[in-house]
């Protein structure tokens, strides 16, 4: 049954398969520009992932105006005013992403200094303070896992007060997503694997959460299935082109489904051990994200039941009973973490990390409560409630 009222909204025109990349000239010139700015960091250009890129504007009209490789894994403003700078004396006039989310964010923040002017990016923070569409945006995501390419939100970190800076409008949303598998076929198994952990909770939490919608659900039941068949594939066979795409297209579909339904718990949390311990995002859903949909099931045990199906295929949902799918669905989640710590030695406790100490675990959990994904959350959480949940993940 559809809900009362909903909105979906993504504008993002998705370019994908084996050959996504050398349409971006023709994409540029349909929006008038002719000399973009690449924003990369420099594992992507030592692995030559420009390579492709470069070779596609090599017989039209347009030309690279500049590459600027030296953004780091954890933007700031300085990088962003520092990319800003670049755009301006060279003359651009479109920004081409290439990279995971700190590339991203970095180019979407400075596409808003480059179309604004001036250098003062706070101005610009929190919800909807852009006054009207920016300069041309392309992203071509070298991971599978974050779906920032789909997404209106940027998060720069502010280094001199030691805080994050959230950005959420709109005009953020790329022009186009550019899913090509040669872009994620040099990438550790290990990132690999965390990545698509990242996807799959982004997917779980869009489909469990309290503002799902039948259009998130549809792209949020796609990107789980996607995931559970290729992600095994990939690790095997990591220069597998199809499965590889497979994974990149569940990735932006996740992030379709997320950005207009939102996420829990799970989120909450690993924002919150992200902060505290500075573990890599995609590893803190990995480690939630079972304990989570436990402490759920009480609540919505026939939504986390329907999962079962995209995630462990036909014959298991046919074959197990309706009361006991939800907790079937856990446990293959539980399964698919093994295999992976197995594979590539994903951690799937927090003692598994070596970052994390008991001591941290309070914080973590003041930290949580205070994440605005928890809103979203279907069963309300107290701080005890979130203390247990940490120390099952312990």
């Amino acid at each position: 049954m559809a809900k009362p009222y909903y909105e979906f909204f993504c504008p993002v025109k998705i370019i994908a398969g084996h050959a996504a990349l050398e349409h971006i000239p023709f994409e540029l010139t349909t929006l008038g520009a002719k000399r973009p700015l690449i924003i990369t960091d420099k594992g992507v250009r030592a692995n030559h992932l420009l390579a492709p890129i470069e070779a596609a504007f090599a017989s039209t009209d347009i030309e690279i105006g500049f590459i600027f490789d030296d953004v780091p894994p954890d933007s700031s403003l300085e990088t962003v005013r520092a990319v800003a700078a670049a755009h301006r004396a060279n003359q651009c006039d479109a920004i081409i992403a290439v990279g995971g989310g700190s590339v991203i964010d970095t180019s979407k923040a400075a596409n808003i200094l480059v179309s604004e002017g001036g250098d003062d990016l706070l101005k610009y923070s929190g919800a909807h303070n852009l006054p009207r569409p920016l300069k041309p945006l392309f992203v071509v995501p070298t991971t599978s896992g974050t779906g920032s390419e789909v997404t209106m939100v940027a998060v720069v970190s502010d280094n001199q007060r030691n805080v994050k800076i959230p950005f959420t409008s709109y005009y953020l949303m790329p022009h186009a997503a550019i899913l090509d598998p040669r872009m994620t076929q040099t990438l550790p198994l290990h990132i690999t694997a965390m990545t698509a952990m990242d996807a799959m909770t982004h997917a779980i939490e869009a489909y469990t959460c309290m503002a799902a919608n039948p259009v998130s659900d549809a792209y949020a039941t796609a990107a789980i299935q996607k995931i559970s068949n290729n992600l095994f594939q990939v690790l095997k066979q990591p220069d597998h082109a199809q499965a590889r795409l497979e994974l990149a297209q569940a990735s932006t579909m996740a992030g379709i489904a997320f950005s207009n339904s939102m996420v829990g718990a799970v989120h909450s949390l690993g924002h919150a051990l992200g902060a505290v311990a500075h573990l890599p995002h995609g590893l803190c859903m990995n480690l939630f994200l079972p304990y989570v949909l436990e402490y759920n099931r009480e609540v919505n045990g026939d939504r986390i039941a329907d999962l079962l199906l995209p995630l462990a295929g036909a014959d298991i949902y046919a074959q197990t009973p309706v009361n006991q799918r939800a907790e079937k669905m856990i446990a293959t989640l539980y399964n698919i973490r093994d295999h992976l710590y197995n594979l590539t030695g994903l951690p799937r406790s927090l003692s598994e990390t070596a970052k994390v100490s008991r001591q941290q675990l309070d914080e973590v959990a003041e930290k949580a409560l205070n994440d605005g994904s928890i809103i979203y959350n279907p069963k309300e959480a107290t701080l005890n409630d979130l203390k247990t949940i940490l120390e099952k993940a312990w």
